[in-house]
């Protein structure tokens, strides 16, 4: 399949897909292998025709289906060097790795990768932007506030796929304890509806087709309340776009190149 799709968003695991004509890559592996599997074999690809699989950061969320993935099925693990370690250290083990330099772009197949930095609470996180048949893809989740860096490299996305993880009051008046609240509402936890729709907003121009609102706290945030927040603020600029709320149990939307 020739396209882009979420194969699972949120606090239990994460995973997409991104296929071209030439490549066909996963960004993060937070799922098990076999959820892996099935959920690829509904849009047609087979686990075996996976090329690589570029990794965010380090966090269980994110790489929980590695270890099976790069052992049984020999899947390269695309990470910079103090992720590999990272990854290294949780699986006790050490994978096929191909190693990128945090903010230097890259070629792998037909596609390009750039790699840049966001605030997180990991060893080096990234978000990536990703070119494929002249389409620019841009994956950016797990940041605590938007920088310059982040507000740049996600200009001229033609699909786009972005936290809106809580709505701060919910935070607020969850059952979570205190230290999860600071961690969340933190710059180097995650961003919230409201900066979701700025940061969309920041990076709108006239070729932005599709927004994947991704990674939404099942307790702290609803996909009514996300589509809400992100909406109006975008409205009150006279902006309207498509918003696709990011599933946790089954694939979201599929955006064809």
């Amino acid at each position: 399949m020739i396209g882009f799709c979420p194969l699972a968003s949120g606090s239990k695991g994460n995973a997409i897909y991104l296929g071209s004509e030439k490549t066909k890559i996963l960004i993060d592996a937070g799922i098990s292998a076999k959820c892996c599997t099935e959920r690829l074999k509904t849009l047609g690809v087979a686990i075996q025709d996976i090329d690589a699989i570029c990794v965010t950061h380090e966090h269980h969320d994110h790489i929980q289906g590695l270890k099976v993935l790069a052992f049984k099925y020999g899947i390269p693990i695309i990470a910079n060097s103090e992720t590999a370690k990272a990854i290294c250290e949780t699986l006790h083990d050490c994978p096929n790795f191909k190693i990128f330099t945090t903010d230097e772009p890259f070629e792998f197949g037909d596609l390009t990768i750039s790699p840049f930095s966001i605030r997180h609470d990991a060893v080096d996180p990234v978000a990536f932007t990703i070119t494929a048949h002249d389409i620019k893809v841009g994956v950016c989740t797990d940041i605590g506030f938007v920088t310059p860096t982040v507000q740049h490299q996600l200009q001229q996305c033609n699909i786009l796929y972005v936290e809106a993880n809580h709505e701060e009051a919910f935070v607020h008046a969850s059952s979570r304890p205190p230290i999860y609240k600071e961690r969340v509402l933190s710059r180097t936890g995650h961003l919230s509806n409201t900066a979701c729709a700025q940061l969309i907003h920041q990076v709108h121009h006239a070729n932005l087709q599709q927004v994947y609102l991704a990674h939404l706290s099942s307790e702290c945030n609803t996909p009514e309340k996300a589509v809400s927040v992100v909406s109006t603020l975008l409205e009150k600029h006279g902006i309207t776009l498509p918003l696709t709320i990011c599933a946790q149990e089954q694939n979201s939307q599929v955006t064809r190149f």
